[in-house]
């Protein structure tokens, strides 16, 4: 492309702090369009980076979550007619508890056939198979987890009961007060302590705070899949490799011994 590095640089951070495309417009003095076509070659070239440098890793305990978000329109709009990627899509994602690190996720519908896709991803990219993993309640973790780690996971699942959620006249954005947690060993013998998935639910906060097209009642929201992808794959190569997290003082990828020191947004770009 024809735009600097710097300038390119510039309107992709713009876009990783919660800016629009035509705010990153207005900041940069870029078209949008051209905004557009920068996010779609970084997603790519973020894509290439994680699927090469996720290899290995030394992770211990992994906590998975998804988080929603809409193409084009919310699922009660849908028609019939309309693509099938309309409506609800969903980001499955793992993180490792220790360093932080992302090491795997999935943009799709949540499914039985993606929810397998994605747990072989998580079990492909770590060294010791034999790992402490903790899901939600979601029904087809179960079949997903048997079949990638074979029982050799000590896998447990927590299901939280909030009151009056989802009741008529208490409709909202936010759960509920959570009345309950249950936790279910599913297999091996998972630390009690260790059981949880509050630190990659606090990374879902992360993501809508740093992701505009996450951020509930604006009209920011995606109209393609690619471009939903290709957000989502420069939001953690960025955060794996690039933004400092506030308790470790370090990247989750320096704290994992990916690398030795953190990286600038060309650095991520050109590393390919």
């Amino acid at each position: 492309m024809r735009t600097s590095p710097d300038a390119a640089a510039r309107a992709l951070q713009c876009l990783l702090e919660g800016c629009s495309i035509r705010a990153a417009e207005r900041l940069t003095g870029l078209n949008r369009n051209t905004i557009m076509r920068l996010l779609v070659l970084a997603g790519e070239r973020c894509e290439k980076l994680m699927d090469r440098e996720m290899r290995e890793l030394p992770c211990r305990r992994i906590q998975c979550d998804e988080i929603w978000t809409f193409l084009m329109k919310k699922a009660r709009h849908v028609r019939k007619d309309d693509p099938v990627e309309f409506g609800d899509q969903w980001v499955f994602i793992a993180l490792d508890a220790d360093t932080k690190l992302i090491p795997a996720f999935l943009v799709g519908k949540r499914s039985s056939a993606n929810t397998q896709a994605f747990m072989r991803d998580v079990w492909s990219r770590i060294a010791d198979h034999r790992v402490q993993l903790t899901t939600d309640a979601y029904i087809f973790y179960r079949k997903a987890v048997e079949e990638s780690f074979g029982g050799d996971a000590d896998f447990a699942q927590l299901t939280k009961l909030y009151g009056d959620y989802g009741q008529h006249g208490n409709e909202r954005y936010s759960p509920g007060t959570i009345t309950e947690v249950i936790s279910r060993v599913r297999s091996g013998n998972p630390d009690p302590k260790h059981i949880s998935t509050s630190y990659v639910e606090r990374s879902n906060l992360t993501i809508r705070m740093q992701l505009r097209r996450f951020t509930r009642l604006t009209n920011a929201f995606s109209r393609k899949i690619e471009n939903l992808r290709a957000a989502v794959n420069l939001h953690f190569a960025y955060y794996n490799f690039c933004r400092v997290h506030t308790s470790l003082r370090v990247t989750p990828a320096m704290e994992a011994g990916l690398t030795n020191h953190v990286w600038a947004i060309r650095e991520l770009l050109e590393s390919i």
